[in-house]
């Protein structure tokens, strides 16, 4: 089988067009400007391109990541973050291209994760106005929040701004206050928070030893960027996060842009030209006109990261189902479905499509069809396949969210799959219809077993004080039975092979213990596995039974 996988499973992976020159570049990230230029990322390196558009330059080539530039104030000078002596530091080079020069030296601290969700380490976020220092945002203090620093141009040992925390700032025009966010929400993987993290713009005085909130919002205020009278920030407030400016003389909010598809990301000011990143493009704002203007970027890349690659399909598996006959396997790996053989035989690629992901192939109990989810519709649908091939067949149709897992019932009649609506849904197979098992008002459903006569359901709910239950539901009636009660969590129910038992796991082992540091009770190793017999008449498998008197008898002869 192992070495079936590592000569079948090559899998041919990438995008599914090459980006020619005379095409106009996405997935820009990170602008700034100084007013006649723009540098942005891509691909993780960094891009120069005019204000008006047109073919971009490339600046940097390193494998690592650079991202976050940010031009001197005379736009001589591009300080970025970059990865090119394994930490994730702070560097500069010349606008023209060059040599990274780096200014910061910062230990491993595991604060290195691109994907981190409190944001990269030692973010580029402004110059001072002179142009003789870089502000940056660092962590490695702390794990949760960052402090802001002051890097010198040529090198050396960095200060700290007194401030207890920081992210993305902006200096005033004279150099004297300073616009800043405290937290960093920009990297969560969520949208519209409102709670007590929620990013306000602050300005601080150091002068005067103050700060001073300027947003007060319950939305994301984010970004500041301070241009003469007006600091202009993001917010999120409308739900799609647009430009707003805040008149430090009036005291008033306006708001700037009104898009509607997709958040403005990541703008950066430089005089009164602002430049931003939407919907992977890059676009540009005059501080005084307020009127955005996409700016039309080509640019030609090797595209390193996008092309056709070989992968050793056994190294990316994720997910494996055997045939009833246990001769053959479907195997999931890399978003591919494939039929190899266990021994000998010949590995299908079931599926094909290079532009969706499928994922969890299942045999069905009769070896007639492969069963697996895929995104190819843009959301995730069942489809179903003959195990020889062919064509496969949608069994879902407009869904409306994440399909999580699915079974086949051992009839091979039906497939149930639950999602995250935390609804229990049930397939069949020959009508295509859809029936509604339950919604859990509660929380997710997760795993659901069928009876070995395909008649019930076993799964576990939610009860009202948060305990989860185990219920078995008879499908011809549409009739859920708790099999347990409240006072004990219960969960992973299936049936047993004859039908007469359910096994599931429960946390009702009361061992108390005393602590070691005060004169109390302690309960740990509660879970245990357990059987619920399913009819009045079933015995139960633990109870002893008497031998009988012949039986008796006859081993007292043999002892003697």
């Amino acid at each position: 089988m192992n070495k079936t996988l590592m000569l079948a499973l090559l899998i041919c992976i990438g995008a599914s067009f090459t980006l020619q020159a005379s095409d106009e570049a996405r997935l820009l990230r990170f602008p700034t400007t100084n007013g006649k230029e723009i540098v942005f990322s891509y691909a993780g390196d960094l891009y120069k391109v005019s204000v008006s558009g047109g073919e971009a330059q490339r600046l940097t080539s390193h494998v690592g990541y650079e991202m976050f530039p940010r031009f001197s104030p005379d736009g001589q000078t591009i300080a970025f973050t970059g990865q090119y002596d394994g930490n994730t530091e702070v560097f500069t080079i010349p606008s023209s291209g060059g040599e990274p020069l780096r200014l910061t030296y910062t230990p491993t601290n595991g604060r290195d994760d691109l994907g981190d969700r409190m944001g990269p380490n030692n973010i580029v976020m402004t110059w001072t106005p002179d142009g003789n220092k870089i502000v940056y945002r660092n962590r490695i203090s702390s794990s949760f929040d960052g402090k802001l620093y002051l890097a010198d141009k040529e090198g050396g040992l960095s200060e700290v701004i007194p401030l207890p925390e920081g992210g993305f700032c902006s200096y005033s025009p004279d150099g004297r206050k300073l616009a800043y966010n405290r937290v960093m929400r920009e990297f969560r993987t969520w949208k519209y928070y409102k709670g007590g993290m929620a990013d306000d713009i602050w300005i601080y005085d150091p002068e005067k030893g103050s700060v001073e909130n300027i947003s007060n919002h319950e939305a994301q205020d984010i970004i500041p960027m301070w241009i003469g009278d007006e600091i202009f920030y993001l917010s999120d407030r409308d739900r799609t996060m647009n430009i707003f400016a805040y008149n430090i003389k009036t005291k008033e909010t306006s708001k700037v842009t009104n898009f509607t598809d997709y958040d403005v990301k990541f703008p950066s000011a430089n005089g009164n030209l602002i430049v931003f990143e939407k919907g992977g493009y890059i676009y540009k704002i005059d501080a005084a006109a307020k009127q955005p203007e996409k700016v039309r970027i080509l640019l030609s890349s090797d595209h390193i990261y996008a092309r056709s690659e070989i992968k050793e399909g056994e190294k990316y598996i994720t997910s494996i189902s055997m045939s009833p006959a246990g001769e053959r396997l479907a195997v999931t790996t890399r978003g591919e479905v494939f039929n190899i053989p266990v021994e000998k035989g010949v590995t299908k690629n079931m599926t094909r499509s290079t532009g969706a992901h499928e994922r969890d192939a299942q045999w069905s109990p009769d070896g007639k069809y492969i069963a697996y989810i895929s995104d190819a519709t843009g959301e995730t649908e069942l489809y179903l396949q003959e195990a020889d091939g062919g064509e496969p067949v949608q069994l879902t149709k407009d869904n409306d969210t994440y399909i999580r897992t699915f079974s086949w019932s051992p009839d091979a009649k039906k497939i149930v799959y639950t999602d995250r609506k935390n609804r229990i849904q049930l397939v069949d197979i020959a009508t295509r219809k859809i029936s509604l098992v339950k919604q859990d008002p509660t929380g997710e459903v997760r795993n659901v077993a069928f009876s070995p006569d395909s008649k019930w359901l076993a799964y576990t709910g939610m009860a009202e004080n948060q305990y989860s239950l185990v219920f078995v539901y008879h499908i011809a009636d549409q009739k859920e039975y708790p099999v347990t009660d409240k006072w004990y969590s219960s969960s992973s129910p299936v049936f047993s092979t004859d039908g007469k038992y359910l096994v599931f796991t429960s946390a009702r082992d009361f061992n108390p213990t005393y602590g070691t540091l005060e004169w109390n009770h302690t309960y740990s190793n509660m879970n245990g596995v357990y059987l619920a017999l399913l009819a009045k008449d079933t015995p139960s498998p633990f109870l002893q039974k008497d031998a009988k008197v012949g039986e008796v008898k006859k081993k007292i002869k043999m002892i003697r």
